[in-house]
């Protein structure tokens, strides 16, 4: 059957126990399993290498990415490690330049140390990527949008620079969820998700997955699976399981109270900038409409102000909580420059436009006036000069 996707988060990869017919799948908490004789087994030896539970939510994110494989992770960058794992020492990776702060730090902290080079550039100018690619270049890593900016990047665009090179294409798609978008009908090779945020989408796991449909990569990353072991556990993957049943449901409003948080400080005073890919004055705005089925509940601004006065209303929010993170049902509010992308040098964030008065919402499915008036009330109590 040709099933929609409010039919898929439901049901993919979920049947109903065969020994007691239970609908919700099992957890499977065993580390080993009994072998018959040795190497005659049914399909599971030790739970690293392979979990029911964890099988049954790689079966569903498979599922809703239009993937044949999904490949679990312990974190999402568990994750962006296991896939870097795919390369050698001497090899060269092109970065979109606006990525998140812990992709950053892995790239130029870690994965350097190894002989693997990083190039960082704006895949939205005029032959950037084209101009990055070396000889050695075997992987193209990118978010779409970015984090914190929200810029949106052409993914057939630049997949199919790729493909002609025969370069691994990865997308980041945590901030889209498969609900929005799918990369991999777009030319992606690889799609990865940070877990933690929409997919889970209650703030109480931390996972990863990655996604393909080339059997090179599965089984190459299936082994890497095993080999380095960053797995999740299977209550986490049955957590998540819960949660992504009603992802459809959750990033409507997700988007729908966006929007509104968009508009609402696009015409305010106090704000100077505004960036959030459903507004007509986002630069990719018609990228945006041409390969997204939605906008996301993402949405950053720029205060009018510097530090002591971002400070001062990001103290006085009462509904927006300060944290870490995003994609859950409550609101939250990050400061991109001491927070999530602080590991970014202080002269590489302001060349990519990462101020101390930048302000990343992630906008919950509370009731919308709630979150306006929280807005309102926090604005008008900041003292900007």
């Amino acid at each position: 059957m040709n099933i929609g996707f409010a039919t898929k988060v439901i049901h993919a990869g979920q049947s109903p126990d065969i020994v007691t017919g239970a609908i919700v799948p099992p957890i499977s908490l065993s580390t080993t399993f009994v072998q018959q004789s040795p190497g005659i087994h049914k399909g599971f030896e030790y739970s690293r290498t392979m979990n029911p539970t964890r099988n049954a939510f790689e079966a569903n994110i498979s599922a809703l990415e239009n993937a044949q494989f999904g490949i679990a992770f312990s974190s999402g960058s568990a994750t962006t490690t296991t896939v870097l794992h795919l390369l050698e020492a001497g090899d060269h990776v092109v970065v979109m330049d606006d990525c998140y702060g812990g992709t950053y730090r892995y790239f130029t902290k870690v994965a350097s140390k190894y002989g693997i080079e990083f190039t960082f550039v704006d895949f939205n100018l005029e032959s950037a990527l084209e101009n990055a690619i070396r000889e050695t270049t075997k992987l193209v890593w990118m978010e779409t949008p970015t984090n914190p900016l929200l810029k949106i990047v052409d993914i057939a665009k630049i997949a199919q620079i790729t493909r002609q090179k025969n370069i691994i294409l990865v997308v980041d798609n945590t901030f889209m969820s498969p609900y929005f978008q799918t990369p991999l009908d777009l030319g992606a090779d690889i799609v990865v998700h940070s877990v933690t945020k929409y997919l889970n989408g209650h703030s109480d796991v931390v996972m990863g997955v990655a996604c393909t449909n080339n059997a090179e990569l599965e089984n190459k990353l299936r082994f890497l699976q095993n080999a380095i072991g960053a797995v999740p556990s299977p209550f986490d993957c049955y957590l998540v399981m819960r949660g992504i049943k009603t992802l459809h449901l959750r990033m409507r409003e997700h988007e729908k109270n966006a929007l509104q948080v968009a508009q609402y400080l696009e015409k305010h005073s106090r704000v100077k900038t505004v960036y959030y890919p459903g507004l007509l004055s986002h630069p990719q705005y018609h990228i945006a409409k041409k390969q997204m089925k939605g906008f996301g509940g993402i949405v950053t601004f720029v205060l009018k102000g510097e530090m002591p006065e971002t400070r001062e209303f990001l103290e006085k929010l009462k509904i927006f909580k300060l944290a870490e993170s995003l994609g859950s049902v409550e609101s939250l509010v990050d400061h991109p420059a001491i927070m999530t992308h602080a590991s970014i040098p202080e002269n590489e964030r302001k060349k990519l436009g990462i101020s101390d008065s930048l302000c990343r919402l992630s906008v919950g499915i509370e009731d919308i006036s709630d979150l306006l008036q929280d807005l309102e009330q926090a604005l008008t109590l900041t003292q900007i000069y």
